[in-house]
């Protein structure tokens, strides 16, 4: 990168005034096609920085903004993680990150006006204490992205999948398959269950669709979506006196865990049971055998929430809340398909 290179020189290298070149920067401003290439290849062959600290001070802006998960040991939350670091990167903005653990009084100390003491400028939040009526008490000031099922209520963005579309496809894979006796692994039917509940929902919708009854011996709660929870709940349906033909499982973990649990019981997969995990996790690509699963578009997720978080904090006026639906798709792999699927290189790309 060269040093000492300035926003008036590559104004005066693209033939433009200094203001255009900051327009172009920054996107404060509308400007034509053919401006903006002229001032970017300026820009490149200056290889011009704009000075992204000073120009938060002068904002009054710290240049960081904070994500708050409620599990880092999570390989969901880890890999969404990395993207939100790239995305804000790009955009001159540091990460800062925080594990709630689920605690709600902890995670609304990210939401009241106390939080801005913490030297950030906005927060990409995925709750897990707080329920929706909660996300009401924040401070109305605060730049909020919410992640998860929390639906807006008009001041914050929401950036999610479909989970009932997505269950429910899911659920379908498997009866589509000729199983008749489908289990689900996860649900959490209380307060702050929402994310489990619409799962559940979707599962319940494919059985209405398909007129297979939902066997209610067969819907399992878990206190979280880990590897523990998967074992345990797999073996509780397998000491049914009618045990499961198939199981759609609300993460992959807790598919990992299942599968452990057939595996340790001498049961094939997916001859004997056929299993679907939820989050395409690296791990779940590489278990023996391959979980088939609902892969998020992560890149997406994290992408946009990191744009739509920095238009609400550039912005002097309020900026309405949105809805925002991420793209998914069912990745069909060994533990539904048997050997018939594909390998994870070649389901997944590189």
């Amino acid at each position: 990168m060269a040093h000492g290179v300035t926003l008036r020189d590559v104004a005066a290298l693209a033939g433009v005034s200094s203001r255009t070149v900051s327009n172009v920067v920054n996107g404060y401003a509308p400007v034509s096609e053919a401006t903006r290439a002229r001032v970017q290849q300026a820009v490149d062959e200056l290889g011009y920085r704009p000075n992204v600290l000073a120009r938060n001070l002068a904002a009054g802006r710290s240049g960081q903004i904070a994500v708050v998960v409620p599990y880092l040991d999570t390989p969901y939350f880890a890999e969404l993680l990395q993207g939100i670091i790239r995305a804000a990167r790009v955009q001159g903005y540091n990460v800062l990150i925080d594990q709630t653990d689920g605690d709600a009084e902890h995670e609304k100390t990210f939401l009241t006006g106390g939080s801005q003491q913490l030297l950030f400028d906005g927060v990409i939040f995925s709750p897990l204490g707080l329920a929706q009526p909660d996300l009401s008490e924040r401070d109305p000031s605060l730049p909020l992205v919410v992640l998860g099922e929390r639906v807006s209520d008009g001041g914050f963005d929401h950036v999610g999948i479909d989970d009932v579309a997505a269950s429910r496809e899911a659920t379908e894979h498997l009866l589509g398959l000729g199983r008749r006796r489908v289990a689900a692994i996860g649900d959490q039917p209380y307060r702050t269950g929402e994310a489990a509940q619409l799962r559940t929902l979707g599962f319940r919708l494919a059985h209405e669709r398909a007129g297979v009854p939902v066997r209610e011996e067969y819907v399992i709660s878990t206190p979280r979506f880990n590897r523990s929870d998967g074992a345990t709940a797999m073996a509780h349906l397998l000491d049914l006196e009618e045990p499961p033909d198939a199981v759609f499982c609300y993460s992959d973990l807790i598919a990992l865990g299942a599968l452990h649990t057939l595996a340790a019981r001498g049961l094939r997969v997916p001859e004997d049971v056929a299993v679907v995990g939820y989050d395409d996790i690296e791990d779940a690509r590489y278990s023996n055998p391959p979980v088939t699963t609902v892969s998020p578009a992560k890149d997406v997720i994290a992408e946009t929430a990191v744009e739509r978080l920095l238009k609400r904090i550039g912005s002097s006026t309020p900026v309405p809340g949105m809805e925002i639906r991420a793209p998914y798709r069912l990745i069909p792999r060994a533990s539904t398909m048997g050997r018939q699927a594909p390998t994870p290189d070649t389901a997944d790309g590189p």
